[in-house]
């Protein structure tokens, strides 16, 4: 067996269907391509048709196959939706990435209602949504599976100025083990990918020149992460590469949480 060939049969997505939620943007956008490289087909899930198709162009001019299906992730009934909508163009669903997002820099003492429900109902409420949606499917189905719940570094180590956010992520680290446990008999596997600071769409508001001196000051790699820095840890998670790995959160993030003094 040549190098090439070994490699293909740990990390190889060929046959498999992978739903990438949050898909239009940067960094769910490029696990979505990398996804698409290793062989699976990807559904792209956003709000932004015009994001979709840019993201959807690049996948097809690598030889590889996606489509596009617009979702508002905060309603049960839009995920059930989605759900059936992508059955019938795959027929069967694989793997589930729920990365969709948003953050906000207010200082805690003035952080609004509707702003800490807008940030939860996104944040947290929609991968709860997913997993129930997506896990029933999966556990109805009863062949296996891998969800990947974006988290952050901030779900680990709670970081100033993003009071709200790193609530959510906490949770969404919460919910994938405990998810993990009760699936793993079912061959469901759930893992967070954890990624350090890597400038998004969501995350440019509140990296301000101060702000990312203090980031460099305690990233021994000393720059920023880039998107498809992600890719590696993504197929690792969705692929039989990862086959025994579960409740786990897997950091990519320059050695950020590996540095104190």
């Amino acid at each position: 067996m040549s190098a090439a060939e070994y490699l293909n049969s740990l990390f190889s997505l060929d046959g498999k269907t992978a739903v990438v939620i949050g898909g239009t943007g940067e960094l769910c956008g490029a696990m979505a391509e990398g996804l698409a490289a290793a062989g699976a087909e990807v559904v792209l899930v956003g709000r932004s048709e015009e994001k979709a198709n840019a993201r959807l162009a690049k996948i097809s001019a690598a030889g590889g196959k996606a489509y596009f299906e617009p979702c508002e992730v905060d309603k049960k009934a839009n995920l059930e939706d989605l759900l059936a909508r992508v059955l019938v163009k795959s027929s069967k669903i694989d793997i589930v990435v729920n990365g969709a997002g948003t953050n906000s820099a207010t200082p805690f003492l003035e952080v609004p209602e509707d702003e800490y429900d807008r940030i939860f109902r996104i944040n947290m409420k929609g991968v709860f949504l997913s997993c129930q949606v997506f896990g029933k499917y999966l556990v109805d189905r009863n062949e296996g599976g891998s969800i990947i719940n974006v988290g952050s570094m901030s779900g680990i180590i709670p970081l100033s100025r993003v009071f709200t956010y790193s609530a959510t992520k906490a949770a969404v680290h919460n919910i994938s083990k405990n998810l993990a446990r009760e699936w793993a008999p079912l061959n469901i596997r759930v893992n967070t990918l954890v990624p350090g600071f890597f400038p998004a769409e969501q995350n440019k508001k509140v990296l301000t020149p101060e702000r990312v001196d203090q980031i460099m000051g305690h990233t021994p790699m000393d720059r920023f992460g880039e998107a498809n820095e992600l890719v590696g840890a993504t197929l690792l998670l969705a692929s039989d590469a990862g086959s025994f790995m579960t409740g786990t959160e897997t950091v990519v993030d320059g050695g950020y949480a590996a540095m104190t003094i």
